[in-house]
């Protein structure tokens, strides 16, 4: 069976959460090199954020958008360079100008699914210079299938190439990505793909479902390192993509040497799948959203499950993490403590 795909590995993007994004350029430097034998489509790199989010609100990041980018781009020879970009993070003028100069091949233009509107201006200027572009649907679980179509529709209309829905918080069920996959496939013409997060142990099914459906576009990362519970772990992926013969020119071997060695050199923990992560997926709270809510639970003497039940309950989203403070510090006043 052939299935074209988009694979891209997000490893030195998404994985920077865990890091608290303190990737080094000697880390992103040695994993590119050895990823780009692999075969694999798209190489990430960025602050977890993507670019120009590197601040006290979600974290600092050790080394510069321009240095990170200018590691990678001297690094890699096959694989396409990509980065996430937030509109509100990301400016036009300082960082997709700069990533532009850079050579950054792939731009993927994120957003909170409801305001596909953001992403407009920032997609445009990505097309009149002539480079790939994805729109991005973050936390799409809060939409039912139809909206987030009408979404991706509007992203299709500014130029996306393709529009990805992500499944920021490890919420979806297999069930859940087929029905948006083919929602999505019934109202756009744009190629369609899917991120998921592993909170209740679904990524790989997930992201099976979304190719399944006739999703073209597919994320992963070594060892499914990532923010909270993680992401789909690549290397699995892939080995059973390529057993069904979805994939052929993956070099399966030099995969899991990348991998291997990113959990050597990159990994300074696996991603796990934590009770506080189950919550957080059941809650359907962003994944990146778990250090802060146990860090601030354990000041504030409060459990932290009921802290993600109740940012789940105000919808909270990527950005809003002033919110987590407010939360606990409310729940504390209520005389819930940390062991109720």
């Amino acid at each position: 069976m052939s299935h074209h795909l988009i694979i891209s590995d997000l490893t030195l993007r998404d994985g920077n959460h865990a890091l608290q994004h303190q990737l080094s350029l000697d880390q992103v430097s040695s994993y590119c090199k050895s990823i780009d034998e692999v075969g694999i489509d798209v190489i990430e790199v960025g602050h977890g954020n993507g670019l120009g989010a590197s601040s006290l609100q979600v974290g600092i990041s050790k080394f510069s958008d321009e240095q990170l980018l200018t590691t990678a781009r001297e690094s890699l020879k096959r694989s396409k360079l990509g980065v996430h970009v937030i509109p509100g993070f990301a400016t036009i003028k300082n960082d997709l100008s700069m990533a532009v100069d850079l050579g950054v091949d792939v731009f993927r233009i994120a957003c909170h699914c409801s305001e596909a509107d953001l992403t407009r201006r920032h997609i445009e200027f990505c097309r009149d210079n002539g480079k790939d572009v994805f729109g991005v649907l973050m936390m799409s679980h809060m939409l039912d299938s139809k909206e987030l179509a009408l979404q991706a529709q509007k992203m299709e209309s500014y130029g996306a190439e393709g529009v990805i829905f992500m499944d920021s918080s490890g919420h979806f069920l297999p069930e859940d990505v087929t029905e948006r996959d083919h929602r999505l496939k019934e109202l756009t013409t744009s190629a369609i793909g899917f991120h998921a997060h592993n909170n209740l142990g679904m990524s790989v099914a997930n992201s099976l479902a979304a190719v399944n459906a006739g999703a073209s576009l597919i994320d992963g990362c070594a060892k499914g390192f990532g923010a909270g519970a993680g992401n789909t772990p690549i290397e699995v992926l892939v080995a059973i993509l390529k057993s069904k013969g979805i994939v052929g020119d993956i070099d399966i071997d030099k995969l899991l040497y990348a991998t291997d060695l990113a959990r050597e050199e990159i990994i300074n923990f696996p991603s796990e799948i934590s009770s506080l992560s189950v919550v957080s997926g059941l809650s359907g709270v962003f994944s990146g959203f778990l250090k802060p809510v146990l860090s601030i639970s354990n000041e504030l003497d409060v459990n932290p499950n009921a802290v993600f039940r109740e940012l789940g309950r105000l919808k909270a989203v990527a950005g809003q993490e002033d919110l987590i403070y407010e939360v606990a510090n409310s729940i504390k006043n209520h005389g819930i403590g940390k062991h109720d």
